[in-house]
């Protein structure tokens, strides 16, 4: 039966067309069963009902359309129970439905399996026999298989826009991904392609290694030249710390990052290209194992980085791309580099197939307020072409050939988008408090550093979360600690107005450094963040001493440790922290013009083990932060990067809500500040929920603290307290979205409804 099966899904998914493809499976199973008919029914959840598709037995009168609508009929009863029927008479069955035009009461036997993509039925296989019997359990398990199988065929013919279950039916064709960037956008596509293809590169020797060495750094020189001029085009058009992604560029270019483990396999007798591609591929192989998304996304700057260079090895000529005006840029992984390439008036919409929200191309359409939507993986990069889309940034949905009712509909959203973004920008220089006078202080994420002073251009009051990994992740060793003093010294400099806190090296488990590789069955709880650095005292001492150099004549440095689980690691890292800060201070001791300051010592809240050692933890630090993003996913233990139970993790869980709620309030006990530095903070819901238990510090991404300002400043507290309380009443995160929503309605902050989502 195994090979039956294979041969039958390799046919399916080899036909040309989807229609064929149905065809001959009916056909197939029908033979392979040795049953007298088999029949495909899709649904139509629009008409709600369900169509036939294809059948080998069943006799359709006068090219009759066969439909059944939803809870009526043997085929409803087993889409509406999500598992087999198997009956001896169907024609005896309660739930049996004669259809006009359909000769079906001449079989009796019927076994019905649903067809379920992602527990969304999209339609119903069936096979019956004239004479009355019971399937057997054998031929059960292989049409509830092949229905599985066909469920993917379905779910990829549906994306593509091919699952038409009426003639010139007006049916919406849309394709899930993730959300990006914020907005709505309606335009044609415009699919861009990389200009070389790594995976294109034939392995070649050489015996003229210093030549091949020559050519590489002369194709480096020349993508840093083209970087340069891209960052010059993106100038003044961004309002974020988005242009430093271009210093990232530069610095996965250098001998330390890409250059020198190149060079080595140049060495080695492989050619310039040949070298590149291995190198390329083993840091991408490296970054995309992270569970940590920011980093992980970096795999994606890293491919296009090895592209570019690769092009110029290649001796290709920069093209002259031809954008058709108001276009939504399509691409197997849209890229920063990618995007300024492009001239920024014509692009209103971006589709990257491969990405997350952390990804620098993302990253870099919130600045430009272009609408994104990333990670899908339903439809082929060939099928966009030359199709109209509809880009909803806020759901992560994509439309194709969408029918002028809808676009219009979009068209007016996006309209009002644009009103809104200038409204909320009114009241930047205004102080963040809600109407009845309670001041919230917000904050930076960063992950980047960047010459310009945000603090002040947005109005903000430091910077919550700064991550340190970066710096190591992007080398062949561990940077030294005067290559980390250069680049804290900037952050602290940059953003000088508030204070910066630096999250001290989260790696390892789940991150492993391309020179320190970890092999764990289960890297979500293994050794990662304060437990590695504690094991290895020499990395978290060169740490913390270059983070307390950079402070030097500064007093804005606060000190975060991450992946606390006990007040045994917070003693050792506190003594730690000590013994660096006595050292440096030693070593300034000769030179009365500069001055150290002791800086403030944190903790976050990640592991939901914490939440109950705050009082055996409160007298050794001074401040904690709380992260929703692990929190949350520890807490309902969901992989929030795992695709088959991703939609599990939410923040709005009532039981995350609860948790949240216990840790504000005791922390007031204890007397210690808690901020918040995860997504939640930065959704229009979540922040007032936060702020109505009681957080006062909000840390978030650049793009929310314009909306999460505005919408302060238009409710009252007590409102809020009324919304919380029904929120921790609630059953499911469903019900808190929907009441946050509604709420947000009832206050007239309705246009930030689609927001929050």
């Amino acid at each position: 039966m195994l090979r039956v099966l294979q041969r039958i899904v390799e046919a399916v998914t080899q036909a040309p067309d989807f229609d064929l493809a149905l065809t001959t499976m009916v056909t197939q199973v029908k033979r392979a069963l040795e049953t007298d008919s088999c029949t495909v029914y899709l649904a139509d959840h629009e008409q709600k009902q369900f169509s036939l598709a294809a059948t080998d037995g069943l006799q359709v009168r006068d090219n009759t359309h066969i439909r059944v609508p939803f809870g009526e009929g043997v085929i409803s009863l087993a889409a509406q129970r999500e598992e087999p029927l198997n009956i001896a008479n169907a024609t005896n069955h309660p739930a049996f439905k004669r259809m006009e035009g359909l000769d079906e009461e001449a079989y009796s036997a019927m076994l019905a399996a649903p067809v379920i993509h992602r527990r969304r039925v999209l339609g119903v296989l069936t096979v019956q026999q004239v004479h009355a019997r019971a399937f057997s359990r054998d031929e059960e398990a292989f049409i509830v298989t092949l229905a599985a199988q066909l469920a993917v065929v379905i779910a990829h013919a549906e994306a593509k826009g091919l699952l038409r279950t009426e003639p010139h039916s007006p049916w919406l064709q849309s394709i899930r991904g993730l959300p990006g960037a914020p907005g709505v956008a309606v335009g044609e596509a415009y699919v861009a392609k990389p200009p070389a293809r790594l995976e294109q590169v034939t392995p070649k020797r050489t015996d003229k290694p210093a030549h091949e060495i020559r050519r590489f750094r002369h194709a480096v020189a020349l993508t840093r030249q083209e970087l340069n001029e891209l960052s010059n085009r993106l100038q003044g058009q961004v309002a974020d710390d988005t242009l430093a992604i271009f210093d990232v560029y530069h610095g996965m270019l250098d001998a330390a990052s890409l250059g020198d483990a190149v060079e080595a396999a140049i060495q080695q007798g492989w050619r310039a290209q040949t070298a590149l591609r291995q190198v390329v591929e083993q840091f991408i192989a490296q970054f995309e194992e992270v569970d940590d998304e920011y980093i992980r996304e970096r795999a994606g700057d890293v491919r296009d980085l090895g592209q570019r260079v690769l092009s110029h090895l290649q001796k290709r000529e920069r093209r002259r791309l031809q954008v058709p005006s108001s276009c939504i840029l399509v691409a197997e992984e849209v890229t920063a580099a990618m995007l300024g390439e492009l001239p920024e008036s014509e692009i209103i919409g971006m589709v990257s197939m491969r990405g997350s929200s952390n990804s620098h191309a993302a990253i870099l359409a919130r600045s430009m307020g272009i609408p994104a939507v990333l990670g899908v993986d339903d439809i082929a990069l060939q099928d966009f072409a030359e199709q109209q889309l509809i880009v909803d940034g806020y759901t992560g949905q994509i439309y194709l050939n969408p029918p002028a009712q809808v676009r219009s509909e979009y068209e007016q959203l996006a309209a009002e988008e644009d009103e809104l973004r200038d409204l909320v920008a009114t009241a930047r220089d205004l102080p963040v408090e809600t109407e009845d006078g309670v001041p919230v202080t917000l904050q930076l994420n960063v992950g980047l550093n960047t010459d310009r002073d945000l603090l002040k251009e947005l109005n903000v009051k430091g910077v919550g979360l700064y991550r340190t990994e970066i710096p190591f992740m992007m080398r062949e060793r561990l940077p030294t600690e005067d290559e980390q003093v250069e680049l804290y010294a900037k952050v602290l400099e940059q953003f000088s107005a508030g204070p910066v806190v630096m999250r001290t090296l989260d790696v390892g488990g789940d991150k492993p450094l391309p020179y320190f590789p970890i092999n764990e069955e289960n890297p979500f709880l293994g050794w990662r963040g304060i437990r590695l650095t504690l094991d290895h005292p020499e990395i978290f001492l060169v740490q913390v001493r270059a983070m307390l150099r950079a402070s030097i004549l500064r007093n804005n440095l606060r000190i975060l440790l991450p992946m606390v689980t006990s007040a045994a690691e917070v003693d050792e890292a506190s003594r730690l922290v000590k013994q660096a800060f006595f050292e440096v201070a030693e070593e300034l001791s000769c030179d009365s013009d500069e001055q150290l300051f002791q800086p403030l010592l944190g903790v976050m809240i990640e592991v939901p083990a914490l939440v109950y050692q705050l009082e055996a933890i409160a007298g050794k630090v001074d401040f904690f932060s709380v992260g929703t993003n692990d929190l949350t996913q520890y807490l309902l233990a969901v992989d929030r990067n795992n695709q088959r139970v991703a939609s599990l993790y939410d923040a709005y869980h009532p039981s995350v809500l609860a948790v949240l709620q216990e840790i504000v309030t005791r922390c007031e006990a204890l007397g210690k500040p808690v901020s918040v530095c995860g997504e939640l903070a930065g959704e229009p819901g979540g922040a007032l929920l936060l702020v109505a238990m009681g957080y006062r510090t909000l840390s978030m991404n650049s793009y929310n603290i314009d909306r999460v300002r505005w919408i302060l400043r238009n409710v009252r507290l007590s409102t809020l307290h009324v919304m919380l309380a029904q929120a921790l009443r609630a059953r499911t995160p469903e019900q808190v979205r929907k009441m946050t929503n509604l709420k947000l309605e009832s206050m007239g902050l309705g246009g930030f409804v689609r927001a929050g989502k």
